[in-house]
């Protein structure tokens, strides 16, 4: 019920529902971690939209989770910019030290890594982004060693 409040109140500031579906998601994905296909319908239903309008923002968007993501989701940019300065190399090396592929978890449920098409920091790259805010550019292997390191020592906290 709680998420339904949020979500209405939310749309009150819109001038039609339906551009209150990536503020509704937000909140969605805030409450429950990611937004499963039942969540979406339910976020279809509160603001009165068709279902695929709400599944076409949820899944163009990076930063909605469809799936469940770890603790720490990195999310490294392979546009141009990065792909010039050696982004593969620097998601190989993150998939060699995390044991995991590309749009994998770590088993403990630690780490999420993802390869994203832009982030929108060209200036720094290559690039990649850990959860929503933080920023780390201008990677080499060690820096992100330092990253993984720094990141386990803060979960360990």
């Amino acid at each position: 019920m709680a998420l339904k409040n949020s979500i209405e109140e939310a749309a009150k500031r819109y001038p039609n529902p339906r551009s209150a579906i990536m503020p509704a998601l937000f909140l969605a994905q805030k409450e429950h971690g990611f937004l499963s296909g039942d969540l979406l319908k339910e976020v279809a239903g509160i603001l009165d939209v068709p279902e695929i309008w709400v599944y076409e923002v949820s899944t163009f968007y990076g930063m909605f989770h469809t799936e469940p993501v770890g603790k720490f989701h990195i999310k490294i940019c392979t546009n141009l910019s990065c792909q010039l300065l050696e982004a593969e190399s620097m998601l190989a090396h993150l998939e060699k030290k995390l044991a995991i592929e590309t749009g994998g978890t770590t088993p403990d449920g630690m780490f999420t890594l993802s390869s994203v098409e832009c982030l929108g920091a060209c200036e720094g790259a290559p690039m990649m982004q850990v959860n929503d805010g933080y920023y780390h550019m201008n990677l080499t292997t060690a820096r992100i060693d330092e990253i993984l390191d720094g990141l386990r020592k803060e979960a360990a906290e």
